[in-house]
């Protein structure tokens, strides 16, 4: 009895492997044919499910953005749960889950980044690359309001605008980690981090 295969997993699988060879090889090198056999599967599979390299790249960014929008809403939400301990400590913390600090955030950070630099001459790219970031400024206007309103910053904070800032200085931090990686460690991204939110 010939095997059923689920195209959502197949699909999935593809994606995963697209995301292997461009953390590997960088973007460029994620081609329908390297891309088979990463996954270990005929070109002709692959064509099967996406119609072509522009469809296979766009699928990819979508599920890079719902892997990093799941990993942040669950650390979101287990933070704001926390009822005990330094308002200000789980804010660093909540932060902190947008820096490359481990081996999956800087994956993470790299291959964004090569998905987002792509998008200057993909533009189906591009909207994704802007829910990334509207996602970064919902949490931190989130974190900022709740802030202001707990009387830990002055009431009449420019929470969108701070927000704007907090997410430049993350985007900032991210991009100089993956680019110098043995300059700008996980140690200071947090100093950074830190001595920003001291004297804001």
């Amino acid at each position: 009895m010939p095997k059923i295969v689920d195209p959502d997993e197949r699909r999935a699988a593809v994606a995963a492997a697209v995301l292997r060879v461009a953390a590997r090889d960088g973007l460029a090198a994620a081609s329908l044919r390297n891309v088979a056999e990463e996954a270990g599967l005929a070109i002709g599979s692959v064509r099967h499910y996406f119609a072509d390299h522009d469809e296979l790249i766009l699928f990819t960014m979508r599920e890079l953005v719902a892997r990093i929008d799941t990993r942040v809403t669950a650390a979101v939400r287990r933070l704001l749960a926390e009822t005990d301990g330094d308002h200000r400590q789980r804010a660093v913390a909540l932060l902190e889950e947008f820096l490359p600090l481990d081996a999956t955030r800087r994956e993470e950070a790299e291959l964004w980044l090569a998905f987002t630099t792509a998008g200057h001459t993909r533009p189906a790219l591009r909207p994704y690359a802007r829910k990334l970031q509207d996602s970064l400024r919902t949490v931190l206007a989130k974190l900022l309001t709740g802030a202001v309103t707990s009387g830990a910053l002055p009431a009449d904070l420019d929470v969108p605008l701070e927000a704007h800032r907090l997410s430049a200085l993350l985007d900032g931090l991210t991009f100089q980690a993956v680019l110098e990686p043995d300059r700008v460690t996980p140690a200071l991204m947090r100093r950074v981090l830190r001595a920003h939110l001291r004297f804001s």
